[in-house]
């Protein structure tokens, strides 16, 4: 299955380790210290210029979405 995570990026749900709330999640350092150390490693990608609202943990990148955890928790079909 895919799921669209903003603009025209689409993700297969396999390929998903996790979707993380923003501002729930980098008020702790060592996730501040793993996004920085991705982006040290260009392996973040900003698939929007909005407001970011969460990041999602894949395969080979790390994704900021402008879309609530909710929302794409209820596109991947894994709703709380």
């Amino acid at each position: 299955m895919y799921i669209n995570i903003g603009e025209d990026f689409v993700l297969k749900t396999e390929d998903i380790t996790g979707i993380f709330d923003m501002d729930k999640t980098t008020v702790n350092k060592p996730t501040r210290d793993f996004l920085a150390k991705a982006q040290k490693e260009n392996k973040v990608v900003l698939t929007s210029y909005d407001l970011p609202k969460s990041f999602i943990v894949a395969k080979d990148k790390i994704y900021i979405s402008p879309l609530n955890t909710s929302t794409l928790l209820k596109r991947a079909g894994w709703e709380k």
